[in-house]
């Protein structure tokens, strides 16, 4: 009998199931990857737009006189 044979048989339903993270967490692996996937990409949009915002307010804003604004 082969490993994946003895392995199904020890553990019955569970076979092929994800396993959580922690037994007190109900998240599994693939869950995890998909949210550090999505808060990561999150992370880099915000940063973009913060140098936008910084370009604009720093360089852009005080061409049209805007500078009263920041001092």
């Amino acid at each position: 009998m082969g490993e994946a044979k003895r392995r199904r048989a020890a553990l019955g339903d569970q076979y092929g199931k994800e396993q959580p993270i922690a037994p007190w967490l109900p998240i599994t692996k693939s869950q995890a990857q998909t949210f550090m996937r999505w808060t990561t990409r999150g992370t880099w949009i915000g940063i973009g737009l913060m140098i936008v915002l910084w370009i604009t307010i720093r360089f852009i804003g005080p061409g049209f006189g805007w500078w009263t604004l920041v001092d």
